[in-house]
């Protein structure tokens, strides 16, 4: 299997027509089309099928679809790395998967801390809940990854982040629930809840305790972000951290914390044993000096 097949696959599937792939890649119609024949009789599935109108993937090529990218960018990244070990400055490519939480904010003052150092490190922070994050970081696609949940030290190791995330509600200001001073468990029965699919599974059950069965979820999400503007519309009650959506004084919004209180911590992982470029050493020191 070749990385240039690859390439070819992903950009096929991506425009779902071969020829276009081709024109794409600089290669002809017939070099691709039998380059990816090639690639189904080496695996033994059929990756492709035809439509009236384009070609779209099979299961099989669905999932080859997720492992290709990955390839891909763990031989990019590698290339990155090696290029970075000749240089005489400090440089590179750094990649962290981070939880959505405004906690986040010490890794801004390590990159402003090694920025006139080291200004030749590229940071690139990534986005997922903690289930795909730690995938990834498993396959060395990221250096680091920032969680917000119980870490399995026989796998990472860890630093500690000094502040933890407090649960709540955002809600219109027109909501019933919006004169609380704090939300209960039960003011929550039968209303309709948004909440990220991680913390469905793994936090609220914490707080809900058996009455979790009986919340009505009308939306799982991501992004907290995306939450806000459903409740802005009034779609339902986000739960949420606080200091994620705009709930100021000029604002539709308002945020209304849990009671009792829920609160999530906050880590840095990275696989045991894992060798770091240069860069990646001189990060990882300055997030052991940030944190303390």
């Amino acid at each position: 299997m070749e990385l240039r097949v690859l390439k070819y696959f992903l950009e096929a599937a991506r425009l779902g027509n071969i020829t276009k792939a081709a024109e794409n890649l600089n290669v002809t119609q017939p070099t691709m089309s039998r380059q990816i024949k090639d690639l189904e009789y080496e695996l033994g599935e059929k990756l492709f099928e035809r439509t009236n109108y384009a070609i779209r993937l099979t299961p099989a090529g669905e999932l080859l679809r997720e492992r290709a990218e990955d390839i891909l960018s763990m031989a990019d990244k590698t290339v990155l790395d090696f290029k970075a070990l000749k240089e005489d400055e400090v440089s590179g490519d750094i990649a962290i998967a981070c939880a959505e939480s405004k906690n986040i904010s010490f890794l801004a003052k390590c990159i402003l801390r090694l920025k006139n150092l080291h200004p030749r490190i590229r940071y690139h922070l990534y986005a997922g809940d903690s289930e795909r994050v730690l995938e990834k970081l498993d396959k060395g696609l990221f250096d680091f990854a920032v969680i917000v949940e119980n870490v399995d030290v026989e796998k990472y190791n860890s630093l500690t982040v000094h502040a933890v995330d407090r649960w709540g509600v955002v809600m219109r200001r027109d909501a019933e629930l919006s004169d609380r001073d704090f939300i209960e468990p039960k003011d929550l029965i039968g209303k309709p809840i948004m909440v990220s699919r991680q913390s469905l599974a793994v936090d609220l059950p914490r707080w809900f305790g058996d009455d979790v069965a009986k919340l009505n979820v009308v939306a799982t999400l991501d992004l907290s972000y995306n939450g806000s503007v459903l409740a802005r519309e009034g779609v339902g009650y986000l739960l949420t951290f606080d200091g994620l959506t705009d709930t100021g004084s000029d604002s539709s919004l308002c945020f209304k914390p849990l009671m009792p209180e829920l609160t999530t911590n906050m880590y840095v992982v990275w696989r045991r044993g894992q060798q770091f470029t240069r860069a990646g050493d001189v990060f990882l020191e300055t997030m052991k000096s940030v944190l303390g």
